[in-house]
């Protein structure tokens, strides 16, 4: 399902996605092609996004576009004053 489609059956809420095909570019995800697995109250998105199983995604359906921002040094370590 495209997204714009998830956006038409889930309007303003975060919702669980299976991330079926995405396009890269750059930095960037671009999912082209999800399946929602289930609305998810709003109190709850922080918990279910980092407990999400690889290959889900919880996003909210404001966004025009479902986009995941790749990092290139996860484990980027900063320094603290001597």
């Amino acid at each position: 399902m495209e997204w714009q489609q998830v956006r038409e059956l889930f309007p303003n809420q975060f919702v669980l996605l299976s991330i079926l095909d995405y396009t890269e570019q750059e930095d960037k995800k671009i999912v082209t092609d999800a399946a929602p697995i289930r609305s998810v109250p709003a109190e709850e998105a922080n918990k279910a996004f980092f407990s999400a199983e690889p290959g889900n995604l919880v996003y909210h359906t404001a966004n025009e576009e479902c986009i995941i921002h790749l990092r290139k040094d996860p484990l980027l370590r900063v320094r603290r004053g001597s």
